[in-house]
């Protein structure tokens, strides 16, 4: 590509629809470079990957485009299986189509079959490849962020009764971190959930009088139990995103010696670590994860390393 090329003829915030996709249109091979990747949600107008994604293509020489797709629920699955005719390398997927595009995949990985979700896909031939990276951009972030590995930690988690937060869960179990807390509203889902995860917390180490794997609702004294023995809080539930929501915990709760994860990367602070930084805690929101994830992707899809701090500048960037 020569150099002071015109990289993009769409502009950066246009949202396609599934029925561009679907009706077999030529408009995203129109497009210069042509769109050859995407992320699928409803909504989707909101999201920040074209962004990084886009910087990270261009700065690799990779002439295609990635573009967001607004897709409604009822027309994922055609969505999904219109992928490779019309010319994609692959999607990211995010709220509401992970467990979607779990069921559309020929070929899901063992990770992204355990998590009951999928948030990358791949283009092979015909065939869709699914994969899930919330997890491993969860370690990675957690890294950078506060230089911990996540199989050190006693970890509490908010809202694991499905989507990210059943995929932290299993990274969890993968990692054997050393404690797990699910905590979510409905108790039922997180008791059904530590049962699942069990054999990967059993152990022959004496480890005292505390168990490693633990399942409560969002109960007060039961919280304040359970953080007098956590290392690393994680919200991996939506509330958070609008300011008017209610605090998750309570701020007398959280203490200088936590490290607090808040996967929501809306604009500003959320109450959740406005909280957990006037308590003296370390803190960080999903900017990180988000960059992380979208570095996997480009992993996934490109079989090379994601010039990650391209990336990282790009999403720092208003947009």
């Amino acid at each position: 590509m020569s150099p002071g090329l015109v990289f993009y003829s769409s502009r950066m915030n246009e949202v396609y629809t599934a029925e561009d996709l679907i009706c077999g249109s030529d408009i995203f091979a129109r497009l210069s470079p042509p769109a050859r990747l995407s992320v699928f949600g409803d909504p989707v107008a909101h999201s920040k990957s074209p962004a990084f994604h886009n910087a990270a293509l261009r700065s690799a020489g990779i002439d295609v485009q990635y573009v967001k797709i607004h897709v409604a629920p009822d027309r994922a699955p055609a969505a999904f299986r219109a992928l490779p005719g019309a010319g994609f390398l692959g999607t990211n997927v995010t709220i509401p189509h992970k467990a979607a595009a779990l069921a559309a995949v020929d070929e899901p990985d063992d990770y992204a079959r355990r998590s009951g979700s999928v948030n990358t896909v791949a283009v092979q031939g015909d065939r869709l490849l699914g994969f899930n990276t919330d997890g491993p951009g969860l370690v990675r972030a957690l890294r950078e962020e506060f230089s911990v590995d996540l199989r050190d930690l006693r970890v509490v988690l908010l809202g694991a009764g499905g989507g990210a937060g059943r995929a932290i869960a299993v990274q969890c179990a993968i990692e054997s971190c050393e404690r797990l807390v699910l905590v979510n509203r409905t108790l039922e889902k997180a008791l059904a959930l530590a049962a699942e995860l069990a054999p990967s917390f059993r152990t022959d180490r004496l480890v005292g009088p505390i168990e490693r794997l633990v399942a409560i609702s969002f109960d007060e004294t039961a919280l304040r139990e359970q953080l007098a023995h956590a290392d690393l809080v994680i919200n991996a539930s939506s509330v958070g995103m609008r300011r008017t929501d209610a605090p998750l915990i309570p701020a007398s709760l959280l203490t200088p010696s936590l490290l607090v994860y808040d996967t929501v990367y809306a604009s500003g602070r959320s109450r959740l670590l406005e909280d957990a930084a006037a308590a003296g805690a370390r803190c960080a929101n999903g900017l990180s994860m988000l960059l992380h994830q979208g570095a996997l992707s480009f992993e996934i899809w490109f079989n090379r390393a994601a010039p990650l701090e391209v990336m990282r500048k790009a999403l720092m960037e208003p947009v």
